[in-house]
């Protein structure tokens, strides 16, 4: 938190790493396929950034996580999702600045799609394919984290 001098002088702002890092979240959604029941993980493709991630965002200020991540996820995909376990939180340096994003496991309930400057395509992928197409090395290991939250943890060694 920034402290501010007092008026008539008092100490200089102090900054604290937590006025640094900015606060995002996010859902990892899932589905099951129309028709084949399967399980299916939405992508969002950012043009500004020409990559493929999670639904996610910035949180506004005063804004609970878990509200900023159904309403990132609403934003970018247009659908309405129930929130179930949340997932671990990622750190990483943005833009120079540290980010931290926390993340649920969230099952699409309804959805309607419009593109975006901000998101312009959506993608529902099996876990493997979302894996693979998932632009960032840190965005993979929620794929294993929303199958242990659906499913249990899986010996390791097994089917992914």
């Amino acid at each position: 938190m920034t402290r501010h001098g007092t008026q008539g002088g008092g100490d200089p702002p102090v900054s604290t790493p937590e006025d640094t890092t900015v606060q995002a979240a996010g859902c990892i959604l899932w589905r099951r396929a129309p028709g084949t029941g399967e399980l299916e993980l939405c992508l969002v493709h950012r043009p500004k950034y020409d990559d493929w991630s999670w639904p996610k965002g910035k949180l506004k200020r005063g804004e609970e996580a878990r509200a900023g991540a159904l309403r990132e996820v609403a934003e970018e995909t247009g659908c309405r999702a129930v929130p179930g376990a949340e997932l671990p939180a990622v750190r990483y340096t943005a833009n120079g600045r540290p980010k931290q994003v926390r993340y649920w496991a969230a099952e699409a309930v309804t959805c309607d799609f419009t593109p975006t400057d901000e998101v312009d395509r959506v993608l529902w992928l099996s876990p493997e394919k979302a894996r693979a197409q998932l632009t960032q090395p840190h965005d993979r290991p929620y794929v294993d984290a929303l199958l242990d939250a659906l499913h249990g943890p899986r010996p390791a060694g097994g089917p992914e």
